[in-house]
């Protein structure tokens, strides 16, 4: 058994401190995005709330300039095979523990599925198409990947989201090209999302998984094996194999009473208990990583902010490191409604930092917020 023993409230003030939910940090949204060992960026908007909640002053634009203009930030597809922001200084970390994944099976059937050989063409056409950092959208990648591979690239066989449409075949090695750093998301023309070259090479497999694995056990641990692969994507095996290379650079702890990890040497906790209300948008990464789940969302919580056990489909009231409610947030012109139901009740103190929250929030997406307390009536996210 280790030495140290971590209990749960001691894991969750530290991970709300590093997080910047105990107080927004001082540093810019990209330093944001690398405390959080990514932010989930499938719906662009709550993004921009996760990162800017998390960043004292910062709002949804700083979270786009960093992304189109300073270039500090790099939306791609990360943990789970989804979209992410990542750091762009620690992306070919990041891509090498990406690209050191198991091939998943490919669900496609056969005359679908690309072989070994046709998914490695298409990521070299990819790479080489946007080498020059033009950014092109699907529908033009279309035309230069077949250009490049043959014919068989650009048929039509992927069933797409209507009974009569379908993609091309390439189309489903986008997240590999990506993990291999033949592309990333570029800024978008219109309503079309485009593509072009993060302009980096992966580091190693094993340099990468060393960087991502402490990036996640310093913002979330202490963490198990299991634990990590569920955020990262991967089966339990392949994770405790991944540990076990690992040696002296995890460092073993006892946490709620079972094995658990932190990074190397990483053993201080704070003494006193998770404090403060917090409003975490959709997919936050706080409320996907941090485990284990059943203490993070407890009793009615599972049942009101869970989808069948899949955290991220609720946006989520956190009241002293625990989940406490659901809320909604509709914007129309400079208005924005927000109703907040939570499954206690709230002292003054409390409500006093949910509204100053809301308030916040109406600072970061630029709308007079309108707050209600009540049932939320919107479903999950898919």
């Amino acid at each position: 058994m280790s030495e140290t023993e971590v209990t749960w409230d001691q894991a969750s003030a530290r991970r709300l401190r590093r997080a910047g939910l105990t107080e927004p940090s001082a540093g810019d949204v990209t330093a944001t995005v690398g405390a959080m060992a990514a932010a989930h960026a499938q719906v662009m908007s709550a993004a921009e709330i996760s990162v800017a909640m998390r960043t004292r002053a910062a709002v949804a634009a700083d979270v786009r300039d960093a992304l189109w203009e300073s270039r500090t930030l790099v939306k791609t597809y990360g943990p789970r095979g989804t979209v992410h922001l990542l750091p762009a200084a620690d992306l070919p970390a990041w891509l090498g523990a990406l690209s050191a994944l198991p091939g998943n099976p490919n669900r496609h059937p056969d005359g679908i599925r690309l072989s070994a050989e046709q998914e490695a063409a298409v990521v070299d056409a990819v790479g080489e198409t946007l080498a020059d950092g033009t950014a092109l959208t699907a529908e033009e990648l279309d035309a230069a990947v077949a250009e490049r591979c043959g014919a068989w690239a650009a048929e039509p066989v992927i069933p797409a989201f209507s009974a009569d449409s379908f993609w091309p075949r390439w189309r489903q090695a986008i997240a590999v090209a990506a993990h291999r750093g033949a592309l990333c998301f570029g800024p978008n023309r219109g309503r079309k999302t485009t593509y072009t070259s993060p302009g980096v090479k992966p580091l190693s497999g094993a340099d990468g998984l060393a960087f991502v694995v402490a990036a996640y056990l310093t913002a979330y641990g202490p963490a198990t094996p299991a634990h990590f692969a569920k955020w990262f994507g991967a089966s339990p095996a392949w994770a405790a194999a991944v540990f076990a290379d690992l040696g002296a650079a995890v460092t073993p702890v006892t946490f709620e009473g079972a094995p658990a990890y932190v990074a190397a040497g990483d053993t201080e906790f704070p003494d006193s208990p998770p404090h403060g209300v917090r409003l975490l948008p959709y997919f936050d990464a706080y409320g996907v990583a941090c485990q284990p789940r059943d203490l993070l969302f407890p009793g009615r919580a599972a049942e009101r902010a869970l989808n069948r056990g899949q955290a991220g489909n609720f946006p989520l009231l956190l009241v002293d490191g625990v989940v406490a409610g659901v809320w909604h947030q509709k914007k129309s012109g400079r208005k924005a409604v927000v109703t907040v139901e939570t499954l206690g009740k709230l002292g003054d103190d409390q409500l006093t930092e949910l509204y100053a929250q809301v308030d916040r929030l109406g600072e970061i997406i630029d709308a007079r917020p309108q707050v209600t307390l009540g049932p939320v009536a919107v479903g999950g996210h898919a």
